[in-house]
Formats: C-alpha cells, structure tokens, sequence
C-alpha cells in the first residue's frame, strides 16, 4: 500500500460530491426553465417606464403632467 492512498480516496469522494452537485444544479434548471411558459413577456428595461407612461396617457387622451 501506498502512503499517500488515503488522500487520493478522499479527492476521489470530493470529486464525485462535487459532480453529483454540479449535476443535481442543472437538472433543477432545466427543469425550472421547462416550466416557464413560451408566452411570458420579458420585463421592461428600467428606461422604457417613461415612454410607457406616455403611451398609456396618449391613449387615455391625457396631456403628461410636467
């Protein structure tokens, strides 16, 4: 037997947990991803509130307050 035969073992484990973990991670993922419907809308870009607020009171026929 080796001297150093026990550290190998125990890089060998920390390897496999890691791999499991790493695995288990992109399973979840992927299956949340799955899970969102193809007709959600992305969200807003923080400046398009401005221009949304003055589409919605053109539309309302609104002069935008200043």
């Amino acid at each position: 037997m080796k001297a150093n035969q026990p550290h190998e073992e125990t890089m060998m484990i920390r390897l496999l947990l890691t791999g499991l973990f790493a695995y288990t991670a992109y399973r979840v993922a992927v299956r949340i991803i799955n899970e969102v419907p193809g007709d959600v809308a992305p969200l807003d870009m923080p400046g398009d509130e401005r221009r949304k607020l003055r589409r919605q009171s053109a539309a309302m026929g609104v002069e935008p307050k200043r």
